[in-house]
């Protein structure tokens, strides 16, 4: 019976490369973990999916949070770390992109409401506007870390000092997740929707 340890050692390997295919899925080519660390805390994936513009694939995106939540109020109160991913799966002006997201957020909240985040929207923009230009496969991560308040980071690098306030971090949120979000079928999909 000697062939049962390489028996097991096989059925072993088969395993491990079962359980790291079932950790990832794949979304355009862009891969999916089911789970990330921030400060320290490790997130599960809530949901992900794509944003159109018309027919056309602009970018993935993914949300991690410490617990599933179904409502963007769940998303935003929950007191933990939040991860929000978003992957591109074409290319794009940097300066673009960052108008785009100041326009979804006042699409959301309205010109009044924004008026106290323009500091920050101003910053915001000045930091993709230096990126130049986003290309496929180029990543940027918005993470809420409590205590310090959103992070941004683009294609691997911190971009700067934490957005203090909360309701910086509720705003951009608000771009994916408001009443008139980028995309209603992200919007769905990134609070745990069916694709």
């Amino acid at each position: 019976m000697k062939f049962i340890p390489h028996l097991l050692v096989a059925l072993v390997v088969s395993l491990m490369a079962f359980n790291t295919l079932a950790a990832t899925q794949e979304i355009h080519g862009v891969k999916i973990e089911d789970s990330t660390t921030v400060a320290g805390s490790t997130l599960q994936l809530n949901g992900a999916g794509t944003r159109y513009k018309v027919v056309f694939k602009v970018y993935v995106a993914s949300l991690y949070l410490a617990q599933k939540a179904s409502t963007p109020d769940e998303v935003v109160n929950h007191p933990g770390p939040k991860r929000l991913s978003v992957t591109m799966v074409r290319d794009i002006d940097a300066a673009e992109l960052g108008k785009l997201l100041t326009r979804g957020i006042e699409d959301n909240m309205g010109k009044a409401a924004m008026s106290k985040l323009v500091p920050g929207l101003v910053r915001m923009g000045e930091m993709f506007a230096a990126q130049k230009k986003m290309v496929a496969s180029d990543n940027f991560l918005i993470d809420w870390v409590p205590g310090k308040g959103t992070v941004i980071t683009v294609k691997g690098i911190v971009q700067g000092e934490p957005f203090k306030e909360p309701e910086f971090f509720t705003a951009l949120m608000s771009i994916w997740l408001g009443p008139q979000p980028a995309d209603h079928k992200l919007k769905e999909a990134l609070l745990g929707a069916a694709k």
